[in-house]
């Protein structure tokens, strides 16, 4: 691995504050469960049956329920962080498997591949309040910080579609490269970084000019770069660094968030789909399908330190303090 100053200085400055226990939650596509998984001694605690082919996770705003797209059973499941079970379903459309929460905690927008909708659902009456139509095969989904604009990016369409979050209506499509599959707004809600699986690159929009500022690439020694598949972004909340899991390549890539360019990768288990920060952004977890495990990495120290066995081929997870 490459010397990485700033985040040497992240560590330095981390010592002598005590980390803060997480828990885990991730979904197991093939087990049909939720796997509960502590984050500090990474030990797995529990594992609960829910509902068929369990992908995309959200916690609550309260942390007292976390959401599970429930995709073969065509619902959102709601589940009680307390007793782990399904306290309410609601209704989602065909196929749900990414979602996101509003910043306020009203509304879901679920992507419905099968039906190329959004589907809009107000959570405190439980049901379905619009379907937008957008492009063949949507995908990931995501909210601006001030609730201004809903992002829908479409496999094959290979599109933005920016959605008035006030009216709901598609007011701008953006191209992008082959299959656009995650899309993450910076915490200041300057940038929207969308990631294309299949031509293994992410570019970087300026959301007032709706513009490309820069497309950031990915190589990897002894890698073949049909292998890298940029999938799930998390970006940390100072827009220092942004990670990027990358598939089949089972490497997850560091990127200077201010440069825009890659720095560095991380080691993890087999297909690295997903990805999720601790809440005080020290550790990053990672599920890895094919592998049955995840990663978690201390961002301080700059390693992964611990896989963790939890069930068959994790997708999501959602991590509650």
């Amino acid at each position: 691995m490459k010397t990485l100053p700033a985040l040497a200085l992240v560590a330095a400055c981390a010592l002598g504050q005590p980390a803060r226990a997480d828990t885990l939650y991730v979904t197991l596509e093939k087990d049909n469960a939720l796997a509960v998984v502590d984050g500090m001694s990474g030990k797995l605690t529990k594992t609960v049956k829910i509902g068929k082919r369990p992908r995309g996770i959200v916690l609550g705003k309260d942390g007292k329920q976390i959401y599970v797209a429930a995709s073969d059973d065509d619902t959102i499941l709601v589940i009680d962080t307390a007793t782990l079970k399904v306290t309410a379903k609601l209704p989602s459309d065909k196929d749900p498997e990414t979602f996101v929460m509003d910043p306020k905690g009203e509304f879901l927008y679920v992507s419905n591949e099968d039906d190329n909708r959004v589907t809009v659902i107000n959570i405190a009456e439980r049901k379905a309040v619009k379907q937008i139509p957008v492009g063949v095969e949507p995908e990931g989904v995501a909210v601006s910080p001030d609730g201004q604009w809903l992002i829908s990016t479409s496999e094959t369409t290979n599109m933005v579609h920016w959605i008035n979050r006030a009216t709901l209506e598609i007011v701008d499509n953006t191209l992008v490269d082959p299959r656009p599959r995650s899309v993450q707004f910076t915490a200041d809600g300057k940038q929207l970084w969308v990631s294309s699986e299949i031509a293994g690159n992410l570019s970087v929009f300026d959301v007032e000019t709706k513009q490309l500022v820069k497309k950031i690439g990915f190589k990897i020694p002894g890698i073949t770069q049909e292998k890298i598949q940029p999938v799930g972004i998390r970006i940390d909340r100072e827009r220092r660094y942004a990670y990027v899991a990358l598939g089949p390549s089972n490497r997850v890539a560091i990127i200077d968030a201010q440069k825009l360019e890659t720095i560095d990768y991380y080691l993890v288990g087999q297909r690295v789909w997903n990805l999720e920060f601790s809440p005080d952004e020290k550790r990053l977890y990672t599920a890895n399908g094919v592998s049955n495990d995840i990663s978690i990495i201390d961002l301080a120290q700059h390693e992964v330190v611990k896989s963790v066995a939890v069930g068959h081929y994790p997708w999501g997870i959602a991590v509650k303090p």
